[in-house]
């Protein structure tokens, strides 16, 4: 099966040898975001509810990129540096979706890239 590299530059452009997301089938595997903006190409510091905010502003540019929204999105895995952070961090995530939730783990690390608190990444279905 081919592959689709699916690049926006209305999210933070990859720190690292990987891709936004890739589209295979009618699969888009979307790479974990963290709350960099993508404008400023600086890291959002003001709280973990607005960190999220900014985590799934970059989500929706790469879905629409690709022709999709949260709508399409069938699974997500959110890391936690810190999993007190758990409850803020399900609210504005909540917040994105209309009830037809997809399946998702959340799990705590001990670190993510450039000391970020939240970081998200999500398959979709196209």
């Amino acid at each position: 099966m081919e592959k689709q590299i699916i690049n926006t530059t209305n999210a933070p452009a990859p720190i690292g040898p990987y891709n936004q997301s890739v589209k295979t089938g009618n699969l888009l595997f979307v790479s974990g975001q963290i709350p960099l903006d993508p404008v400023s190409n600086e890291l959002v510091k003001s709280g973990i509810q607005d960190e999220t905010h900014q985590v799934m502003k970059n989500l929706q540019a790469i879905l629409t990129e690709a022709g999709a929204s949260f709508k399409n999105v069938v699974k997500t895995t959110i890391f936690l540096t810190d999993m007190n952070n758990f409850a803020q961090v399900n609210e504005v995530y909540g917040s994105y979706f209309t009830g037809d939730y997809p399946a998702r783990e959340t799990v705590q690390v001990s670190g993510l890239p450039k000391g970020v608190d939240v970081e998200i990444s999500v398959i979709a279905t196209l």
